[in-house]
């Protein structure tokens, strides 16, 4: 079966370089192949060439005509696997839980989840006026239902 041959292939191109790993991967019903790959440093047109190249060097399209796209994960695409936090340490997200939203830096990933640290202007406790206090909040990887690294233009 395609889809099969496709994933040794695959698993095999990434076991080259093991800072690339997998995020998506699919074989429609007329054998389009998707595969969307991320990497601990990124990932560049090279490495998806790379891939790319593995996978279809090995498929004979006299057996089985296929169309093949493999592409990084976009800048804007939202985080699916804990592998990608790290990988944005420094960064701020925009991160969606049940019931909030919290935008800060990522300043640590645990094996749990992320800690998000930012900057909160809040009234003084005592007085008029605001005080600006630094605010720090630890979410689990369960309770996230999206996060995504705010891009700055």
């Amino acid at each position: 079966m395609l889809k099969d041959k496709v994933r040794a292939l695959l698993e095999a191109a990434l076991q080259e370089d093991s800072s690339l790993f997998l995020i998506d991967f699919s074989v429609t019903l007329d054998n389009k192949i998707k595969v969307v790959i991320d990497g601990d440093q990124g990932v560049t047109v090279q490495d998806c060439m790379k891939v790319s190249r593995a996978i279809e060097h090995n498929l004979d399209r006299e057996e089985e005509d296929f169309s093949l796209e493999v592409a990084s994960a976009g800048a804007a695409a939202p985080m699916v696997m804990p592998r990608q936090y790290k990988k944005n340490i420094g960064r701020k997200l925009e991160v969606n839980t049940l019931g909030d939203t919290f935008e800060g830096n990522l300043t640590d990933v645990t094996e749990k989840g992320i800690i998000l640290e930012w900057k909160a202007r809040e009234p003084k406790p005592i007085g008029k006026g605001k005080v600006t206090v630094r605010k720090k909040k630890e979410i689990g990887f369960a309770d996230i239902n999206e996060a995504k690294v705010v891009l700055k233009f």
